[in-house]
């Protein structure tokens, strides 16, 4: 009896694990599938347009929750993109999620500035941390598959540069976020735009950066040294900029892929 017992006992925290990631894996139904964000981001990749250096990507994409629904990426295998960038998307999607509202949207690339020494946010990018149990372990070769080892697990992380974006449905629900690396941080921003624009879930209600009768989570190009040479950011919510031209296309993002409510 006791045997019995004390297998009961072991086995039942993971029963209840067992539980919770097929709950998980339920609460992604109001999200975009697996195959819609695969095609959705090989399109916008191959489509170029997006400043950068050309390179492949990852995109994540989780629940309100911060469960992960689906890992996704835009090249030929896992290795056609940069490894590192798996578990990094999966932390801008978490951070998108974590520090957005139903009412009011904030982007990875807006965290950069806040998070800096003497920002409002100093310290947010060490709370949070990434369960790194979820984030490495599994077989390698499902990594991006509909099977990745991180699919209905909670992930973690805090990421604050370009490449995190909530997303809002056709009703303005606040349902998850996607997150995209694998190039510089702006063109990732501008990548996830697209993508998120492109799948019909940037139903955006408010945010810090310029666009749309509320403003939008837009990534902000207002960074500048100040008279000590320090760069200082106009807005607090600014981004460094990766080149001249991604500034051209990332501040057209909203008025070439206007967020709000789509058909």
């Amino acid at each position: 009896m006791r045997l019995v017992c004390l297998a009961g006992c072991l086995l039942a925290p993971y029963a209840a694990l067992a539980d919770s990631d097929r709950g998980g894996r339920d609460a992604c139904k109001s999200l975009p599938t697996f195959s819609a964000v695969q095609s959705a981001l090989t399109s916008v990749v191959a489509g170029g347009g997006n400043s950068g250096l050309g390179f492949n990507m990852w995109a994540t994409v989780v629940n309100r929750d911060g469960v992960v629904c689906l890992v996704t990426f835009s090249g030929t295998d896992r290795g056609s993109q940069w490894p590192g960038s798996r578990v990094i998307s999966a932390q801008k999607a978490n951070t998108a999620n974590a520090f957005s509202l139903p009412g009011f949207a904030l982007s990875t690339a807006n965290l950069y500035s806040a998070v800096q020494p003497g920002g409002s946010l100093f310290g947010l990018q060490e709370s949070n941390p990434v369960d790194t149990g979820v984030a490495y372990g599994g077989n390698s070769t499902n990594y991006g598959q509909p099977n990745d080892p991180m699919v209905g697990q909670k992930i973690g992380g805090v990421n604050v540069f370009g490449g995190g974006l909530a997303l809002y449905d056709k009703t303005g629900a606040l349902v998850g976020a996607i997150g995209v690396s694998g190039d510089t941080s702006c063109t990732d921003h501008v990548i996830a735009w697209k993508v998120r624009h492109a799948l019909n879930f940037d139903d955006v209600p408010a945010g810090v950066a310029p666009g749309a009768p509320k403003g939008t989570d837009n990534i902000i190009f207002d960074i500048n040294p100040d008279a000590h040479g320090h760069p200082v950011s106009t807005s607090t919510f600014g981004h460094p900029a990766c080149s001249t031209d991604v500034v051209t296309i990332g501040n057209k993002l909203v008025t070439d892929f206007p967020v709000g409510p789509n058909p």
